[in-house]
């Protein structure tokens, strides 16, 4: 079996590793320079550092030599490059299945990675999304993970799980396209909050409410879209949200951590040198759950921390300080 991997952060290194195992993969890098740099180190130095690549991992910034011949296309682009990679893609005629990685939504479209990808004429029936709780590094290791692959033909979800999954990493199969991809943006919202929390110290009660009801709003708002509600208590939903609300690898939970510490937006991002889709997402979702009338206050409050209008504190205040109410969705 043949894999292009479309992207080569930490994800898109981390699974070529992985698939690497059982497939003849090739990573594509949008740099020149970087595909360089990663074929003579053997290592992705800025994304993936102290992880060895595969000696027969195949290094390309040539997108058709990277799509030429391939059983599957795996888009790890983030969702700010998707519909550019997407264009790529259509410009070499390319009807390979696609799966994507990234999560979140498209800044200013509030858009869903499947619809931009529609949009681009690559919404043929043979993708999916692929989602869960997943921190790079660890599956770059080998450790153990379990992800789940949606896509709206289940036949084709089955097999896509089963001809990418290997013994450390089980990949579920769900017809749940919108649900994976809601429980996928939302929790990197959801985490900056959680790392709002934890940096002023407000101990672990405070992060299990904080996840709960950071939950009960991923639902609500996957549920108007036509999500499924079991999708929200699984590895996509619950299962990712808890991941990257507590596990320090989270960049969107270090976002909050640092905001918390009285750091600015834009040194934060600097200082992580990686991209952390909860900033553009608080913003889209918000917009959105506004037009559809969805109650979405822990990710509104973000998204006002987020643009400076509330401190971290003032964003608590805002939450615990809303009008009681019974518990639900």
């Amino acid at each position: 079996m043949r894999i292009a991997i479309l992207g080569a952060g930490a994800w898109g290194s981390a699974l070529a590793v992985r698939l690497g195992v059982h497939a003849e993969v090739a990573l594509w890098a949008r740099s020149a320079e970087q595909a360089a740099e990663m074929a003579a180190s053997r290592t992705n130095a800025r994304y993936l550092p102290g992880i060895e690549l595969p000696a027969a991992l195949r290094l390309t910034a040539d997108l058709a030599e990277a799509v030429s011949g391939t059983d599957y296309l795996v888009a790890a682009v983030p969702t700010a490059g998707l519909r550019g990679l997407g264009h790529g893609l259509r410009e070499q005629d390319c009807r390979v299945p696609l799966i994507w990685l990234c999560k979140g939504f498209e800044a200013d479209s509030m858009k869903l990675p499947h619809v931009v990808l529609s949009e681009v004429g690559l919404g043929h029936d043979k993708v999916g999304v692929l989602s869960g709780p997943s921190f790079a590094l660890e599956v770059a290791q080998g450790q153990p993970v379990a992800l789940t692959l949606a896509a709206e033909d289940e036949a084709f979800a089955r097999r896509a799980a089963q001809d990418l999954h290997d013994p450390a990493m089980r990949i579920y199969s769900s017809a749940d396209v919108v649900g994976v991809e809601i429980g996928g943006a939302l929790k990197n919202v959801i985490a900056i909050a959680a790392g709002v929390c934890d940096g002023l110290g407000f101990g672990y009660n405070a992060r299990a409410a904080l996840i709960t009801r950071g939950l009960a709003e991923m639902t609500r708002l996957g549920l108007k879209l036509g999500g499924r509600a079991e999708t929200f208590m699984g590895l996509s939903g619950l299962g990712d949200l808890i991941l990257t609300c507590t596990g320090d690898l989270s960049r969107n939970r270090q976002v909050g951590l640092r905001l918390a510490q009285g750091m600015g937006l834009e040194a934060i991002l600097r200082e992580l040198g990686h991209v952390a889709e909860g900033v553009t997402t608080a913003r889209e979702a918000c917009r959105l759950a506004r037009e559809l009338g969805v109650e979405m206050p822990i990710a509104d409050a973000v998204r006002r921390l987020l643009v400076q209008e509330l401190t971290p504190k003032e964003a608590v205040a805002f939450l615990l300080n809303r009008d009681q109410k019974a518990e639900g969705l």
